[in-house]
Protein backbone atom coordinates (compact mmCIF):
# COMPACT_ATOMS: atom_id res chain seq x y z
CA UNK A 1 0.00 0.00 0.00
CA UNK A 2 1.49 3.38 -1.16
CA UNK A 3 2.00 6.47 1.08
CA UNK A 4 -0.15 9.34 1.76
CA UNK A 5 0.31 12.16 -0.95
CA UNK A 6 3.86 13.28 -1.31
CA UNK A 7 4.86 17.12 0.13
CA UNK A 8 5.85 19.53 -2.25
CA UNK A 9 9.49 18.72 -4.09
CA UNK A 10 13.15 20.68 -2.70
CA UNK A 11 14.04 23.85 -3.67
CA UNK A 12 16.55 24.05 -6.31
CA UNK A 13 19.22 26.17 -5.06
CA UNK A 14 23.16 25.92 -4.34
CA UNK A 15 23.51 23.52 -1.09
CA UNK A 16 24.46 25.23 1.95
CA UNK A 17 27.46 22.21 2.69
CA UNK A 18 28.95 22.37 6.19
CA UNK A 19 32.67 20.76 6.86
CA UNK A 20 31.80 17.15 7.64
CA UNK A 21 35.99 15.98 7.49
CA UNK A 22 38.82 16.42 7.81
CA UNK A 23 42.38 15.50 6.16
CA UNK A 24 44.30 15.50 9.35
CA UNK A 25 48.09 15.11 8.64
CA UNK A 26 51.01 15.31 11.29
CA UNK A 27 47.85 16.65 13.78
CA UNK A 28 47.13 19.55 11.28
CA UNK A 29 44.13 20.28 9.25
CA UNK A 30 45.65 19.75 5.64
CA UNK A 31 42.42 19.72 3.97
CA UNK A 32 38.45 20.17 4.36
CA UNK A 33 36.02 17.93 2.89
CA UNK A 34 32.08 19.67 2.61
CA UNK A 35 28.91 18.00 2.62
CA UNK A 36 25.69 17.28 4.28
CA UNK A 37 24.68 14.77 6.41
CA UNK A 38 21.12 13.47 7.48
CA UNK A 39 19.90 10.79 10.66
CA UNK A 40 16.38 9.86 11.52
CA UNK A 41 14.94 8.05 14.31
CA UNK A 42 13.19 4.87 14.19
CA UNK A 43 10.30 7.55 14.16
CA UNK A 44 11.11 9.19 10.90
CA UNK A 45 12.43 12.67 13.48
CA UNK A 46 15.87 14.16 11.88
CA UNK A 47 17.90 13.30 15.47
CA UNK A 48 21.02 14.59 13.49
CA UNK A 49 21.63 17.24 10.30
CA UNK A 50 24.41 18.75 9.04
CA UNK A 51 24.97 20.86 6.39
CA UNK A 52 21.60 21.06 3.60
CA UNK A 53 19.64 18.06 3.84
CA UNK A 54 16.76 19.91 2.21
CA UNK A 55 17.86 21.19 -0.93
CA UNK A 56 17.22 19.43 -4.44
CA UNK A 57 20.14 16.73 -5.35
CA UNK A 58 20.79 13.88 -7.41
CA UNK A 59 21.04 11.01 -5.62
CA UNK A 60 22.95 8.99 -8.59
CA UNK A 61 23.08 5.16 -7.68
CA UNK A 62 21.65 5.91 -4.06
CA UNK A 63 18.53 6.10 -5.68
CA UNK A 64 18.66 2.48 -6.95
CA UNK A 65 16.50 0.63 -4.82
CA UNK A 66 14.07 2.95 -5.16
CA UNK A 67 13.65 2.25 -8.69
CA UNK A 68 13.90 -1.65 -7.98
CA UNK A 69 10.83 -1.84 -5.84
CA UNK A 70 9.14 0.47 -8.33
CA UNK A 71 9.87 -2.43 -11.12
CA UNK A 72 8.52 -4.87 -8.63
CA UNK A 73 5.63 -3.45 -7.96
CA UNK A 74 5.04 -3.11 -11.58
CA UNK A 75 5.80 -6.67 -12.16
CA UNK A 76 9.21 -7.62 -12.21
CA UNK A 77 9.38 -11.27 -10.61
CA UNK A 78 12.96 -11.46 -9.86
CA UNK A 79 14.49 -12.09 -6.05
CA UNK A 80 17.77 -13.01 -4.75
CA UNK A 81 20.41 -12.54 -6.39
CA UNK A 82 19.06 -11.22 -9.65
CA UNK A 83 17.00 -8.80 -7.87
CA UNK A 84 20.08 -7.41 -5.78
CA UNK A 85 21.50 -7.30 -9.57
CA UNK A 86 18.42 -4.96 -10.66
CA UNK A 87 19.73 -2.40 -7.60
CA UNK A 88 23.15 -2.43 -8.28
CA UNK A 89 25.93 -0.65 -9.70
CA UNK A 90 28.19 -3.80 -9.66
CA UNK A 91 32.40 -4.49 -10.57
CA UNK A 92 32.18 -6.02 -13.70
CA UNK A 93 32.61 -9.55 -12.39
CA UNK A 94 31.74 -12.25 -14.49
CA UNK A 95 28.68 -13.11 -12.08
CA UNK A 96 27.24 -9.55 -12.57
CA UNK A 97 27.67 -10.40 -16.65
CA UNK A 98 26.10 -13.55 -16.26
CA UNK A 99 23.34 -12.33 -14.18
CA UNK A 100 22.38 -9.85 -16.68
CA UNK A 101 22.42 -11.76 -19.27
CA UNK A 102 20.00 -14.27 -17.37
CA UNK A 103 17.49 -11.30 -16.84
CA UNK A 104 17.56 -10.13 -20.48
CA UNK A 105 17.12 -14.06 -21.27
CA UNK A 106 13.97 -13.98 -19.03
CA UNK A 107 12.44 -11.55 -21.19
CA UNK A 108 13.65 -13.11 -24.52
CA UNK A 109 16.60 -10.23 -24.99
CA UNK A 110 19.87 -9.98 -25.18
CA UNK A 111 22.66 -7.54 -24.72
CA UNK A 112 21.62 -5.32 -27.72
CA UNK A 113 18.52 -4.58 -26.41
CA UNK A 114 19.89 -2.93 -23.36
CA UNK A 115 20.28 1.04 -24.22
CA UNK A 116 23.08 2.10 -21.23
CA UNK A 117 26.33 3.31 -22.14
CA UNK A 118 29.01 0.82 -23.04
CA UNK A 119 31.98 1.21 -20.43
CA UNK A 120 34.72 -1.01 -18.91
CA UNK A 121 34.31 -2.49 -15.52
CA UNK A 122 33.94 -0.17 -12.41
CA UNK A 123 36.02 -2.57 -10.22
CA UNK A 124 39.12 -1.55 -10.90
CA UNK A 125 40.94 -5.15 -10.84
CA UNK A 126 38.33 -6.03 -13.24
CA UNK A 127 39.25 -3.63 -15.61
CA UNK A 128 42.80 -4.06 -15.36
CA UNK A 129 42.06 -7.33 -16.28
CA UNK A 130 39.71 -6.57 -19.29
CA UNK A 131 42.40 -4.18 -20.53
CA UNK A 132 45.26 -6.63 -20.25
CA UNK A 133 43.24 -8.85 -22.26
CA UNK A 134 42.29 -6.68 -24.97
CA UNK A 135 38.41 -6.78 -24.58
CA UNK A 136 36.51 -3.59 -25.44
CA UNK A 137 33.71 -1.79 -23.17
CA UNK A 138 30.92 -3.39 -23.59
CA UNK A 139 26.97 -2.39 -22.23
CA UNK A 140 26.81 -6.30 -19.45
CA UNK A 141 30.13 -4.27 -17.71
CA UNK A 142 28.69 -1.12 -17.39
CA UNK A 143 28.01 -0.91 -13.84
CA UNK A 144 24.39 -0.19 -14.29
CA UNK A 145 23.64 -3.19 -16.80
CA UNK A 146 21.68 -5.43 -13.75
CA UNK A 147 19.18 -2.41 -13.60
CA UNK A 148 18.78 -1.85 -17.07
CA UNK A 149 17.94 -5.71 -17.83
CA UNK A 150 15.46 -5.46 -15.20
CA UNK A 151 13.90 -1.90 -17.02
CA UNK A 152 13.95 -3.95 -20.10
CA UNK A 153 12.19 -7.23 -18.72
CA UNK A 154 9.38 -5.42 -16.31
CA UNK A 155 8.73 -3.29 -19.77
CA UNK A 156 8.27 -6.51 -21.88
CA UNK A 157 6.33 -7.97 -19.03
CA UNK A 158 4.01 -4.52 -19.38
CA UNK A 159 3.55 -4.86 -22.70
CA UNK A 160 5.63 -1.59 -23.36
CA UNK A 161 7.96 -0.29 -25.64
CA UNK A 162 11.50 -1.05 -25.52
CA UNK A 163 13.58 0.75 -27.74
CA UNK A 164 12.24 4.09 -25.61
CA UNK A 165 12.61 2.50 -22.10
CA UNK A 166 14.82 5.44 -20.86
CA UNK A 167 12.06 8.19 -21.81
CA UNK A 168 11.17 10.13 -19.45
CA UNK A 169 7.78 9.92 -20.60
CA UNK A 170 7.82 6.09 -20.79
CA UNK A 171 5.27 4.14 -18.81
CA UNK A 172 8.12 2.63 -17.03
CA UNK A 173 9.67 5.54 -15.90
CA UNK A 174 6.60 7.51 -14.79
CA UNK A 175 5.97 4.18 -12.47
CA UNK A 176 9.65 5.03 -11.05
CA UNK A 177 8.81 8.21 -11.01
CA UNK A 178 5.51 7.37 -8.66
CA UNK A 179 7.26 4.87 -6.17
CA UNK A 180 10.42 7.46 -5.87
CA UNK A 181 7.47 10.24 -5.05
CA UNK A 182 6.15 7.63 -2.69
CA UNK A 183 9.15 6.56 -0.89
CA UNK A 184 10.59 9.92 -0.33
CA UNK A 185 7.67 11.48 0.42
CA UNK A 186 8.17 14.68 -1.49
CA UNK A 187 7.90 15.72 -5.48
CA UNK A 188 10.53 15.68 -7.47
CA UNK A 189 12.44 18.63 -8.23
CA UNK A 190 13.83 17.84 -11.52
CA UNK A 191 14.72 15.34 -14.06
CA UNK A 192 17.87 14.74 -15.76
CA UNK A 193 19.57 12.04 -17.44
CA UNK A 194 22.55 9.55 -15.25
CA UNK A 195 25.76 8.65 -16.44
CA UNK A 196 24.11 5.02 -17.77
CA UNK A 197 21.50 7.05 -19.54
CA UNK A 198 18.47 6.41 -17.15
CA UNK A 199 16.18 9.20 -16.13
CA UNK A 200 17.47 10.88 -12.40
CA UNK A 201 15.40 12.23 -10.33
CA UNK A 202 16.05 15.44 -7.71
CA UNK A 203 14.82 14.87 -4.19
CA UNK A 204 15.95 15.61 -1.06
CA UNK A 205 19.06 14.27 1.06
CA UNK A 206 16.59 14.11 3.71
CA UNK A 207 14.03 12.53 1.05
CA UNK A 208 16.18 10.09 0.43
CA UNK A 209 17.25 8.88 3.47
CA UNK A 210 13.19 8.60 3.96
CA UNK A 211 13.01 6.19 1.43
CA UNK A 212 15.31 4.06 2.44
CA UNK A 213 13.50 3.82 5.98
CA UNK A 214 10.27 3.35 4.22
CA UNK A 215 12.52 0.37 2.37
CA UNK A 216 13.35 -1.52 5.46
CA UNK A 217 10.73 -1.55 7.44
CA UNK A 218 8.21 -2.57 4.85
CA UNK A 219 6.07 -5.73 5.80
CA UNK A 220 7.63 -9.00 4.66
CA UNK A 221 6.38 -10.14 1.32
CA UNK A 222 6.21 -6.24 -0.30
CA UNK A 223 8.38 -5.04 -3.11
CA UNK A 224 10.42 -3.04 -0.39
CA UNK A 225 11.11 -6.03 1.31
CA UNK A 226 11.98 -7.85 -1.37
CA UNK A 227 14.24 -5.43 -2.85
CA UNK A 228 16.14 -5.24 1.13
CA UNK A 229 16.05 -9.37 1.84
CA UNK A 230 18.34 -9.34 -2.23
CA UNK A 231 20.31 -6.76 -1.32
CA UNK A 232 21.55 -7.34 1.91
CA UNK A 233 21.42 -11.22 1.31
CA UNK A 234 23.34 -10.90 -2.11
CA UNK A 235 25.52 -7.69 -0.83
CA UNK A 236 28.10 -8.62 -3.43
CA UNK A 237 25.72 -8.91 -6.04
CA UNK A 238 24.81 -5.28 -5.76
CA UNK A 239 28.21 -3.74 -5.52
CA UNK A 240 31.19 -6.34 -5.50
CA UNK A 241 34.28 -8.50 -4.00
CA UNK A 242 36.03 -5.57 -2.09
CA UNK A 243 33.64 -2.72 -2.27
CA UNK A 244 33.25 -0.76 0.97
CA UNK A 245 29.36 -0.69 1.06
CA UNK A 246 28.87 -4.43 0.92
CA UNK A 247 31.61 -4.73 3.33
CA UNK A 248 29.28 -2.39 5.91
CA UNK A 249 26.42 -4.45 5.27
CA UNK A 250 28.00 -7.37 6.31
CA UNK A 251 29.53 -5.98 9.27
CA UNK A 252 26.06 -4.00 10.52
CA UNK A 253 23.45 -6.57 11.20
CA UNK A 254 20.30 -5.85 8.84
CA UNK A 255 21.94 -2.68 7.48
CA UNK A 256 20.72 -2.19 3.88
CA UNK A 257 23.20 0.45 2.26
CA UNK A 258 23.75 1.75 -1.22
CA UNK A 259 26.00 4.14 -2.74
CA UNK A 260 26.17 6.60 -5.41
CA UNK A 261 28.60 8.18 -7.46
CA UNK A 262 29.57 12.20 -6.77
CA UNK A 263 29.53 11.03 -2.81
CA UNK A 264 26.23 9.82 -1.99
CA UNK A 265 25.34 7.00 0.58
CA UNK A 266 22.41 6.16 2.04
CA UNK A 267 21.63 2.97 4.41
CA UNK A 268 18.95 2.11 6.72
CA UNK A 269 18.22 -0.48 9.99
CA UNK A 270 15.16 -2.64 9.95
CA UNK A 271 13.76 -0.58 12.68
CA UNK A 272 13.58 2.56 10.21
CA UNK A 273 16.64 4.61 11.68
CA UNK A 274 18.23 5.59 8.42
CA UNK A 275 21.27 8.42 7.55
CA UNK A 276 22.00 9.99 4.36
CA UNK A 277 25.43 11.47 2.95
CA UNK A 278 26.13 13.73 0.02
CA UNK A 279 29.90 14.80 -0.33
CA UNK A 280 30.17 18.08 -1.83
CA UNK A 281 33.34 16.85 -3.65
CA UNK A 282 32.34 13.46 -4.68
CA UNK A 283 35.38 12.49 -2.68
CA UNK A 284 34.85 8.43 -1.57
CA UNK A 285 37.39 8.83 0.98
CA UNK A 286 35.55 10.88 2.79
CA UNK A 287 31.78 9.59 2.18
CA UNK A 288 32.72 6.26 3.68
CA UNK A 289 34.07 7.58 7.48
CA UNK A 290 31.30 10.42 6.88
CA UNK A 291 28.89 7.35 6.30
CA UNK A 292 30.31 5.23 8.96
CA UNK A 293 29.83 8.00 11.69
CA UNK A 294 26.09 8.90 10.74
CA UNK A 295 25.49 5.36 11.32
CA UNK A 296 27.27 5.43 14.59
CA UNK A 297 24.76 9.10 15.80
CA UNK A 298 22.12 6.56 14.80
CA UNK A 299 23.10 4.07 17.46
CA UNK A 300 25.24 1.73 15.49
CA UNK A 301 27.56 -0.23 17.93
CA UNK A 302 30.82 2.06 16.66
CA UNK A 303 32.91 -1.62 17.33
CA UNK A 304 31.19 -2.48 14.09
CA UNK A 305 32.26 0.24 11.93
CA UNK A 306 36.17 0.65 12.93
CA UNK A 307 37.07 -0.60 9.73
CA UNK A 308 35.03 2.38 7.91
CA UNK A 309 36.51 4.80 10.54
CA UNK A 310 38.86 6.89 7.99
CA UNK A 311 41.68 5.49 5.02
CA UNK A 312 45.34 6.84 6.09
CA UNK A 313 47.51 9.38 4.59
CA UNK A 314 50.66 8.23 3.94
CA UNK A 315 54.09 10.47 4.12
CA UNK A 316 57.19 8.28 2.80
CA UNK A 317 55.06 5.38 2.31
CA UNK A 318 53.91 5.40 6.15
CA UNK A 319 50.50 6.44 8.17
CA UNK A 320 50.91 10.05 9.31
CA UNK A 321 47.76 11.30 9.47
CA UNK A 322 43.40 10.21 8.00
CA UNK A 323 40.80 11.57 6.88
CA UNK A 324 38.19 12.27 10.33
CA UNK A 325 34.52 12.90 10.15
CA UNK A 326 34.24 16.33 12.02
CA UNK A 327 33.42 16.55 15.52
CA UNK A 328 30.13 17.01 15.05
CA UNK A 329 29.82 13.72 14.45
CA UNK A 330 31.54 11.70 16.65
CA UNK A 331 28.67 9.43 18.95
CA UNK A 332 26.56 10.65 21.51
CA UNK A 333 27.86 9.74 25.05
CA UNK A 334 25.84 6.65 26.81
CA UNK A 335 23.69 7.89 29.37
CA UNK A 336 24.97 6.98 32.87
CA UNK A 337 24.66 3.62 33.84
CA UNK A 338 23.90 2.46 30.55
Amino acid sequence: MHGSSPADAPVVREPLHAPVAHLLRGGVVEGVHHGSVVVLGADGEVLFQLGDIEAAFYPRSALKPVQAVAMVRAGLPLDGELLSLAAASHSGEERHLAGARRILERAGLTEDDLRNVPDMPFGPAVRDAWVREGRPPSRLAQNCSGKHAAMLHTARLGGWSLDDYLDPAHPLQQAIAETVEDLTGQRIARVTVDGCGAPLFAVSLHGLARAAARITTAPPGTPEARVADAMREHAEMASGAGRDVAALMRAVPGLLAKDGFEGVEVAALPDGRAIGVKIADGAARARVPVAAAALARAGVDPALLTEFAGEPLLGGGAPVGRVRPVRALDPLPLPAGA
